[in-house]
């Protein structure tokens, strides 16, 4: 696929989304739905000419941890994106070494920034559902 997209134009992306346990949904339920904050880098990048090829979800990944770096030394990845800056805190270890390394490599890191959606009872309700029930085939509709 990578072959295909890069002889095609597109550039690639990573994105990046905070894996926040489910007992915080009603503090901040946007660090919680892994699936929206995927939405939103995978919309940032069809605005800016990308594609995610890959999605990572983490909490307080350590900047120099392979799974980063893995597609980024294979030719893989052209950019890191993440809905936000606080996203990006909850997700790594460290923002400012992890942008110092990808600096030091050459690919950009970018935060979409737009509007995170404003979740009622009902979309709070669907985020526990996908959430709390995985393996039982529930895809979060």
């Amino acid at each position: 696929m990578g072959d295909t997209l890069r002889a095609s134009g597109m550039r690639r992306a990573t994105a990046i989304a905070s894996l926040t346990p489910l007992e915080e949904l009603d503090d901040d339920p946007f660090l919680v739905d892994s699936r929206s904050q995927h939405a939103m880098c995978a919309r940032w990048a069809a605005e800016h000419g990308y594609v995610v090829t890959r999605e990572l979800l983490v909490r307080g990944l350590r900047p120099d941890h392979s799974a980063l770096w893995d597609d980024v030394e294979a030719g893989l990845v052209d950019l890191f994106v993440a809905p936000s800056r606080r996203v990006l805190e909850r997700a790594l270890a460290s923002v400012d070494e992890f942008t110092a390394e990808c600096a030091r490599r050459g690919v950009r890191v970018e935060t979409a920034e737009h509007a995170e959606p404003a979740y009622d009872a009902q979309m709070k309700a669907r985020v526990h559902r996908r959430l709390s029930m995985p393996t039982a085939g529930y895809d979060g509709r």
